[in-house]
């Protein structure tokens, strides 16, 4: 009988990241709904269990040092993790003209979306090591796209000094880290959810949390001679 595929998803206890663990969980998978709201996320785990689903609450707060590394806890539930989806984000609010902005909604939005990725990467990774078959996962956007921000017509979102470039930067830390780890066996991507409904949008997306949350479970997945350091979503490779 094989071991039981271990994983932990950041913000889990909504949304896109709820969906992720969802599905993760219905592949048989013990998961980590990892979330700083403990009510949310003790109501996620038991919405899950009720569905069948393996789970396990992980308080956490990507934002916060001591948090993060008391996340470490996981090494209780199987002495490794095999699977790390870094979901936690915030847009910052809008609007977020660069002419107007305030830098402190900047600062917060890279330190979420950015800092809070490598935070919580850095504190897993000897568990991640420890993995057969490691797999990161790092949710970012089409709005992070370069490619699309320049391109007339494309249209990836609205203008953004704060949100849309903290996704660029995790696209472009996601690179560094597959440079870095090339030589390993663990995979890390970018995930493009596309515009899906959640709080973060104020429920304007047209694709359901569910839609949204496949991508993910995708890369998540992936074989061990699958890509790294790509940016996907459900159609394939997005630009950079």
């Amino acid at each position: 009988m094989s071991e039981q595929t271990i994983a932990l998803v950041t913000g889990a206890n909504k949304g896109i990241g709820y969906e992720i663990a969802a599905g993760l969980g219905s592949l048989g998978w013990r998961v980590g709904v990892g979330a700083r709201d403990k009510q949310r996320r003790e109501g996620a785990v038991a919405r899950l269990r009720a569905a069948g689903a393996d789970a396990f609450g992980v308080p956490l707060d990507v934002v916060d040092d001591a948090s993060v590394a008391a996340a470490g806890l996981i090494e209780e539930h199987a002495g490794r993790l095999d699977v790390l989806v870094n979901n936690a984000g915030i847009t910052g609010g809008m609007p977020q003209m660069p002419t107007t902005v305030n830098p402190a909604t900047v600062r917060a939005a890279v330190e979420t979306n950015v800092i809070g990725v490598i935070r919580v990467t850095n504190a897993m990774l000897p568990l991640l090591h420890r993995s057969a078959s490691p797999r990161i996962v790092n949710m970012s956007s089409s709005v992070g796209s370069l490619t699309l921000q320049s391109t007339p017509g494309a249209e990836p979102g609205p203008i953004s000094a704060a949100y849309s470039p903290s996704k660029t930067y995790l696209n472009a830390v996601t690179v560094q880290y597959a440079k870095e780890l090339q030589d390993t066996n663990i995979l890390i991507n970018g995930a493009c959810p596309g515009f899906t409904a959640t709080d973060l949008n104020g429920f304007r997306g047209v694709r359901t949390p569910e839609q949204g949350a496949a991508i993910a479970i995708e890369l998540a997945t992936l074989p061990g001679d699958g890509p790294t350091g790509g940016f996907f979503d459900d159609a394939g490779v997005v630009p950079w």
